[in-house]
């Protein structure tokens, strides 16, 4: 035997051998390398959890296939590798893409069960080299799970932006919004949720969309303080089972002995989500003949508890310059009536400017009617999680407020050193009760005048959560202005405030992870579309070519000799 030959045998056993080994090392070391600069496809300790809960087939449809327009093709493509990277530490995760629209036959039936589960399509404008078209996409795929089913929303909306804007955003959100839908279907409930009746609180009605979102992760129920009059031990008692009370525009005063079943609550370790209104204003109030209303402040008695609890809520308005528009009705009534956007200053559109998981990567946040805190110092730790805009100033209160004001002619000026009023705070510590050295205004045998570490947020705006209603008196998406067709991220803030409230920080961090996302410009890209399809698409096949040319001289040089 010649021996080349016997070289090349024993370099072919050598290979096999080596394939064999790392074959058997596959099989008992896991483990999966991204070279993105930005990690995208390392899932996050989080994620990694609750992929681990998957103990029965979970299945997922994707309601985005067929000819999809570029920027949602990326989407497909991204959910596409995320879910091969889910399915890859867990192999009960199942995924397909469906084309709702492929069958024609099949389709008008298929859109219809969407509709119906709260699918709803998005109409796209297509751009093409100039060329403008329409395009109907679902982007939502749904997880099923032990017969039990949850949406996920794929395309995240953006108020003003465009659809490569949504994409991208989209694309940040995309391991948050699986993941959160897998923990929803997979995870029994655990943490509960009490909606504090009894002081004038928003009906059940205008905070639904709130509770809809609260009860697809936690158990939720009405909690009356009309009690405390006749057991308010018993009424302390029974709300030491809840986790987090929510406290949602109340408008009547609070009593003593409400008072301190609330501070005893929290000291006790019961979070809570304040949404206060201290001013009497609504839009409501402003449709009138009039369009005019007073606002005034509002007494609910809970300033000694906020006080000692480390912040103020002041009685004044917010107005601010960076305002959510408002459609007003222009020239002669009757058939010649117009209307026209103006910007309100009473509502503010805010954009979080802090980097905290609860607010990062979030949009724009409808208040109205927004009143200042003032923040206190006492050890509790402050985080501001919304300010209204430098440009923005504060109200005293009573004072009229009418649509005119939409006219008002302002300066720069007028807002120097007043801005940036924070309007929604987390406050994290050892709070001290309100009745600490007071008399007490029930017996309570467990008083306890300081708690265990504890966090509360406070928001001065009771209409934050609040969802409007359409013309067949049904609640509309929470943060979704009719008036305007804008969608706010209102939803998303208030379940951000209650996951972190409640210890679920790690859905939060996901939320708030950063992703890169280069993007052409389109407008080069028209006016070089040549040079770019060269570059693109050309290069790299014209290396491939040279490369595989070498390779095939260097390789006849090296065996002909």
């Amino acid at each position: 035997m010649k021996a080349s030959t016997k070289q090349n045998i024993k370099t072919l056993g050598i290979t096999i051998f080596i394939l064999i080994v790392l074959n058997i090392l596959g099989t008992l070391f896991f483990h999966r390398f991204d070279l993105t600069k930005d990690k995208r496809y390392t899932l996050s300790p989080t994620s990694l959890g609750i992929i681990k809960q998957v103990q029965n087939p979970l299945s997922i449809k994707i309601y985005m296939e067929g000819d999809l327009p570029a920027d949602f093709r990326r989407l497909q493509q991204e959910t596409k590798q995320l879910l091969e990277e889910f399915q890859a530490y867990n192999k009960n995760i199942v995924f397909e893409f469906v084309d709702p629209l492929a069958n024609e036959e099949e389709s008008e039936e298929l859109t219809k069960s969407l509709f119906e589960k709260g699918l709803t399509p998005v109409n796209i404008t297509v751009d093409d080299k100039g060329k403008q078209s329409q395009a109907m996409v679902f982007p939502w795929a749904v997880a099923i799970y032990n017969n039990k089913e949850v949406n996920i929303p794929l395309l995240k909306n953006r108020m003003g932006a465009s659809t490569t804007q949504k994409v991208i955003g989209s694309i940040q959100h995309l391991e948050y919004s699986i993941a959160d839908a897998i923990n929803k279907v997979t995870k029994n409930k655990q943490k509960k949720v009490a909606i504090i009746r009894g002081n004038g609180e928003l009906k059940e009605i205008y905070i639904a969309k709130m509770l809809l979102q609260i009860r697809e992760s936690y158990f939720i129920g009405p909690f009356t303080l009309d009690s405390v009059a006749k057991d308010p031990n018993g009424t302390l008692n029974a709300l030491k089972k809840y986790d987090l009370a929510i406290i949602s525009k109340p408008t009547e005063k609070f009593s003593d002995e409400e008072k301190e079943v609330l501070d005893q609550f929290i000291i006790n370790g019961g979070k809570t989500l304040w949404l206060i209104d201290q001013t009497a204003a609504d839009m409501d109030s402003l449709y009138n003949d009039a369009g005019a209303t007073l606002a005034y402040p509002r007494d609910l008695n809970l300033n000694d508890m906020f006080f000692k609890y480390g912040f103020r809520i002041n009685p004044d308005l917010v107005k601010d310059e960076q305002g959510t528009p408002i459609k007003l009705a222009t020239g002669e009534q009757g058939s010649a009536t117009q209307y026209q956007d103006f910007i309100w200053k009473f509502a503010p559109q805010v954009y979080p400017t802090s980097q905290h998981p609860i607010v990062k990567n979030l949009g724009g946040i409808k208040f109205d009617f927004a009143n200042p805190i003032d923040t206190l110092k006492n050890g509790i730790k402050k985080t501001v999680l919304l300010q209204s805009s430098q440009y923005s100033k504060t109200i005293g209160t009573p004072a009229e407020v009418n649509l005119n004001m939409v006219t008002e002619k302002t300066t720069p000026e007028e807002y120097v050193n007043k801005g940036n009023k924070p309007m929604a705070v987390l406050l994290e510590g050892e709070f001290h009760s309100a009745f600490e050295n007071r008399v007490l205004p029930f017996k309570d045998n467990s008083f306890a005048a300081k708690g265990k570490p504890n966090k509360m947020i406070v928001v001065a705006d009771g209409d934050l959560a609040r969802n409007q209603l359409d013309k067949n008196l049904e609640p509309v998406e929470l943060g979704y202005d009719q008036r305007t067709g804008n969608l706010y991220d209102n939803k998303d803030f208030i379940m951000n405030c209650i996951n972190y409230l409640l210890d679920d920080t790690g859905l939060i961090n996901i939320r708030s992870k950063d992703v890169e996302l280069p993007v052409l410009d389109k407008e080069k890209v028209y006016q070089t579309y040549t040079l770019t399809q060269f570059i693109t698409i050309g290069v790299p096949i014209l290396i491939l070519a040279l490369f595989g040319v070498a390779f095939t001289f260097i390789r006849k040089r090296k065996y002909r000799k």
